[in-house]
């Protein structure tokens, strides 16, 4: 059994969480660069440019990409073969968050209670999902969650005989309907499949996959494509001035679902799709 001390968890979570609100993933990066050569609305293209010269100036003068830092979002994937000395996960990674954000001085979003709304002053606590998984080895992955992005997500439980393209529309009228509001270009997580909650943690995943890599399954890469395509053709375009890139990406994550069901979730993330991963 591999023991791992809490401050490796600490030192970690604060870290990644300092990284991701300051230097936008390569990735995320290169989809920008492309989306601007592309772009041929020069509304469009000028948003574009503002956004590859805020990424850059951000890891220059090191501050926040965005100055909503979002919600912790934190995925574990934690080895059977490993012990966590000295406290709980949940305790090592919400003093992780605290270090960050006050380390960092990142704007604190989060309230201890959904209606009252009192501040809880440090960004905690964090949202944790957690996988245990074969091995002796341990997976961090965070994603601050910008709630400009977060508020424009969509749910809907379909029944199983729906045609593909019902589906597509769905996911069409939800970047339609955000409009702005998600500060496009976005990136598009849908989950599709499982219970209500797990098509919901699908869509968030599908945000963390790497943007160039489309699903492995050939089933799935074309529907990815096509959807993509129609989201595009809505022409909300970069900050909704209009153009041909509305998103940099559609991801989607399935499940084995019930007889009787067909949850489909959509979780869009802006132009700054902020994660950042580390192994232990």
């Amino acid at each position: 059994m591999r023991e791992i001390k809490k401050e490796a968890i600490i030192e970690t979570v604060k870290k990644l969480f300092l990284e991701a609100n300051i230097s936008l993933p390569t990735d995320i990066q290169k989809a920008l660069d492309a989306a601007y050569q592309s772009e041929d609305n020069p509304n469009a293209q000028e948003m574009l440019s503002l956004i590859i010269e805020n990424y850059k100036l951000a890891v220059e003068k090191q501050v926040p990409i965005c100055q909503d830092t979002g919600m912790a979002v934190v995925f574990v994937e934690w080895g059977s073969e490993v012990c966590l000395i000295g406290t709980s996960l949940e305790e090592a990674i919400n003093e992780g968050v605290r270090q960050a954000y006050t380390e960092g001085y990142f704007r604190k979003s989060v309230v201890s209670d959904p209606l009252r709304r009192k501040n809880t002053g440090d960004n905690t606590p964090a949202v944790i999902h957690t996988k245990i998984v074969a091995g002796d080895k341990v997976k961090i992955t965070v994603a601050p969650k910008g709630f400009g992005s977060e508020n424009m997500g969509a749910l809907k439980m379909f029944n199983p005989t729906v045609p593909v393209n019902e589906i597509e529309d769905f996911i069409v009228s939800v970047v339609s309907k955000a409009s702005a509001n998600p500060c496009p270009p976005i990136v598009v997580g849908v989950g599709i499949g499982g219970t209500m909650e797990k098509a919901a943690l699908l869509a968030k995943e599908a945000l963390l996959r790497d943007i160039a890599k489309e699903h492995p399954d050939p089933f799935w890469a074309e529907k990815e494509k096509a959807f993509l395509q129609a989201i595009n053709l809505t022409g909300v375009g970069a900050q909704g001035v209009g153009g041909r890139i509305t998103a940099l990406a559609c991801h989607i994550e399935v499940y084995p679902t019930h007889i009787a069901g067909l949850p489909v979730a959509v979780n869009l993330n802006c132009h700054a799709s902020r994660h950042q991963e580390a192994y232990l």
